[in-house]
């Protein structure tokens, strides 16, 4: 019999594989910086990817909040127009001078709506804004006019608004008409 067993056991202390890894050490020193590296080169996807992320759900609460403040705007310049419309109607009611007529109870009836009206559009974010005696804005006002700046009066100011201003939530709704001072 030879003096090499064929059927030896493995030693019970030792690792398997671990002369592998032994074999391996040197190599993987020689990795480690580049381990590093693409730890670093993933560590800073990870965290752009994060960064988008929170950037995407910051632009998604964003849009939410405009199309739930904004949703209903050709509605509300529906609704500007027949209020402008309302007080049209009440301009051209002949003047109530201290008659207790039909007229002045009309008057009185038609001012109570256009209190109301007014009142519900605002607490719906919708307000008229008007623009007489304040500097001509491009932003808000639109020229219908110009004429010459009568004394006093700066130009570039607005004379008279034939309509206000319409904002819903600060964003405009439906700009002034206008006639703005020019110059003398």
């Amino acid at each position: 019999m030879s003096d090499t067993p064929t059927d030896a056991k493995p030693n019970e202390n030792e690792v398997p594989g671990a002369d592998a890894a032994a074999q391996a050490a040197p190599n993987n020193a020689a990795e480690a910086p580049d381990l590093a590296a693409e730890l670093n080169a993933m560590r800073d996807k990870w965290l752009r990817a994060e960064a988008e992320m929170q950037n995407l759900r910051n632009r998604h609460k964003r849009e939410l909040e405009d199309a739930r403040n904004y949703a209903v705007t050709k509605f509300a310049r529906d609704v500007a127009d027949a209020a402008e419309n309302l007080r049209r109607g009440l301009d051209a009611l002949p003047a109530a001078e201290g008659e207790d007529g039909p007229i002045a109870k009309l008057r009185g009836g038609f001012e109570g709506v256009e209190r109301a009206f007014i009142a519900m559009l605002e607490r719906h974010g919708v307000k008229a804004e008007d623009p007489k005696g304040k500097p001509f804005d491009p932003e808000l006002h639109q020229a219908m006019a110009e004429q010459p700046a009568p004394e006093g009066v700066e130009p570039g100011t607005v004379i008279t608004a034939w309509t206000p201003a319409w904002t819903i939530n600060g964003r405009l709704l439906k700009p002034a008409m206008v006639v703005v001072a020019g110059k003398g």
